[in-house]
């Protein structure tokens, strides 16, 4: 065996054994247990808390929602006729699932190009300002995680002109959200790791 290929097989075999921090931590319904696993979650949280007034436990309730906490989360593909591939639902990525239109008025307005959407401090900082423009826009506190919800999902224009009342799905996953969020609060406050 040459040389490279010996380098090549050790490099894929090593690489393979350490945790991907794009892959969805072991617990997510416990927020400590997400937080302890994941300790560069409270920088971007509390961070995202300090400049947009975003308590953590209404963003990771968000987060959840859209991807799960995985950091490279996409929307599935659309098949025709079943098999052929045609593309993706949206072009929503990572952990905000933020839309590339979207993500590219954020970098323009706040991010700047260095910005990834796949890094949990950016996301959580395009999510924090996203809401924070919902609160300028339609009146909805910060703390309204279900109406914030519903305008993150719809979009500020959607919800002020009440898309999602013809969606009873979307509906009962934002009280799903919100549910989450007082879950998530309650176990924040418990969290030594969080403090």
């Amino acid at each position: 065996m040459s040389k490279l290929y010996l380098a090549g097989l050790l490099v894929l075999i090593l690489g393979s054994c350490g945790s991907r921090d794009g892959s969805a931590p072991r617990n997510l319904d416990n927020a400590c247990s997400i937080v302890t696993e994941r300790p560069h979650y409270v920088r971007a949280l509390k961070a995202a808390e300090r400049k947009w007034g975003v308590e953590p436990h209404v963003l990771m309730a968000m987060i959840y929602q859209e991807s799960k906490f995985i950091s490279d989360n996409r929307p599935p593909h659309v098949y025709a006729l079943g098999v052929i591939p045609t593309g993706r639902q949206s072009s929503a990525l990572g952990y905000s699932q933020a839309l590339d239109g979207t993500w590219e008025e954020y970098i323009d307005q706040i991010g700047g190009r260095g910005s990834d959407r796949t890094d949990i401090r950016d996301a959580t900082d395009f999510m924090g300002w996203y809401m924070s423009l919902t609160v300028q826009e339609n009146g909805i506190p910060l703390s309204d995680t279900y109406n914030q919800y519903l305008a993150y999902h719809d979009g500020r224009t959607g919800w002020r002109r009440g898309t999602y009342r013809s969606k009873p799905w979307l509906v009962r996953i934002a009280g799903e959200v919100r549910d989450r969020a007082v879950m998530y609060d309650a176990q924040l406050r418990t969290c030594s790791r969080f403090r």
